[in-house]
């Protein structure tokens, strides 16, 4: 007896019916908007990338996260688990044509296999903006602005999310002003990175471990609770600047945001919903070195990775489950064979103004009619009958408030 095929997707994936496309436009669209109208522009690449690319930039530890094989030919590759390695391959390969800074931005499907918890997926869609060649401080808040003008598209405001922003290079000021050696920064980076995610007492075993001794270990947990940015020009300049552009009641100082991977140098933020009730919305930071690791030349990078997962969840939480998807087009329909021309003559005319038309594919009795374009979230509905035919007009029904309007055949 042949094996009972499952139909759920593989653990992690997930599929997108139409009620799930709904909600995924509304974030898409609200991330190209946000983009479009800070100036950055698209591009996209492959999804498979050289396991060797994505092991330079993170480690051989890497091996443990992401969906690798052999392919036919015996090469290495990977399915890639974000896009800021691919985006350093392509600009270090044009990295003599291209005219800097450049200001990219993309949509990315990212794949990632790890351990499954709320808002974290083996797959999902993530938004990059990236901003590279720029050693500028409004590279930083050009990325942010754009980040919180999309969460604004969806209708969230500062009181549903704040960024949290900290400077990597101020805390690594701080720690050696307490005497904790420039050698065991990224250790402190590391271990500090997972507060919140384990107890306190684990994350001072992992600073032992690293070298650190009971002196160094308490300062760097005293320096975790340090409050003022005015010690940091950077982020002066930047919380300033964030001001004039508008978006300053969206972000916050936060020593404690480190962001675990080594990569980052300067500035770095994450997003998280004020409510506390989910995983970080977006993270990002300052990368000036990340080109150098693949044979690239010195060159300064802000960027940002926004899933889709969270910022969806979320949105359902604060708004319901039912509320994106508003009416909007025309439903068409008509009774029997004798109205089908009609019908599709009208709905090509209305396509041609621009308008989403739904034609009924077979005769329908009125109330099957107006029960599914309601279902189906016609804004306005017409159903063609001989009478309409024979006076080369119909009614157009407004499916909110049930009023109705001629409109010639």
């Amino acid at each position: 007896m042949a094996e009972k095929i499952s139909f759920e997707p593989p653990r992690g994936m997930r599929d997108f019916y139409p009620e799930d496309m709904v909600w995924r436009n509304k974030v898409f669209d609200a991330f190209r908007a946000a983009g479009e109208a800070a100036g950055f522009e698209p591009y996209d690449a492959c999804v498979v990338e050289s396991y060797e690319l994505l092991a330079r930039k993170a480690g051989e530890e890497v091996g443990e996260q992401i969906y690798h094989f052999n392919d036919k030919s015996d090469r290495h590759l990977a399915l890639r688990a974000e896009m800021t390695p691919t985006l350093a391959r392509m600009v270090a390969q044009r990295q003599k044509e291209l005219s800097f800074p450049i200001k990219w931005t993309t949509i990315a499907q990212c794949f990632r296999y790890e351990r499954m918890t709320k808002g974290r997926k083996r797959e999902h869609y993530q938004w990059n903006l990236d901003i590279i060649g720029e050693d500028s401080v409004l590279a930083e808040v050009e990325v942010l602005g754009a980040a919180c003008d999309a969460l604004r598209r969806m209708g969230l405001s500062s009181a549903d999310f704040k960024v949290h922003v900290s400077s990597r290079k101020f805390l690594g000021e701080l720690l050696a002003a307490s005497g904790i050696a420039a050698a065991k920064h990224a250790q402190v980076f590391l271990a500090l990175d997972k507060r919140g995610k384990m107890p306190d007492g684990e994350i001072a075993a992992m600073l032992r471990d690293g070298g650190l001794d009971e002196r160094e270990v308490e300062a760097a947990f005293a320096i975790m609770e340090t409050e003022s940015y005015a010690g940091c020009p950077e982020l002066v300049e930047l919380f300033a600047l964030a001001e004039t552009a508008g978006f300053a009641d969206c972000l916050k100082f936060d020593i404690a945001v480190i962001r675990g991977l080594s990569y980052y140098t300067g500035i770095v933020f994450e997003c998280f919903d004020t409510q506390g009730q989910f995983r970080a919305i977006f993270g990002g930071g300052r990368y000036d070195n990340l080109l150098t690791t693949i044979g690239g030349e010195p060159t300064g990078a802000v960027g940002l990775g926004f899933g889709d997962v969270v910022v969806t969840e979320l949105l359902k939480a604060r708004f319901g489950e039912s509320s994106a998807k508003a009416k909007r087009g025309v439903a068409v329909g008509f009774m029997d064979i004798g109205q089908r021309a009609a019908a599709v003559k009208l709905a090509a005319k209305l396509r041609a103004r621009g308008e989403r038309v739904d034609l009924a594919l077979k005769a329908q009795k009125p109330k099957k009619f107006f029960s599914r374009a309601d279902a189906g979230g016609a804004a306005k509905a017409v159903f063609i009958g001989p009478d309409d035919i024979a006076a080369g007009k119909a009614r157009i029904k407004d499916m909110e408030n049930r009023t109705e309007t001629e409109i010639c055949l």
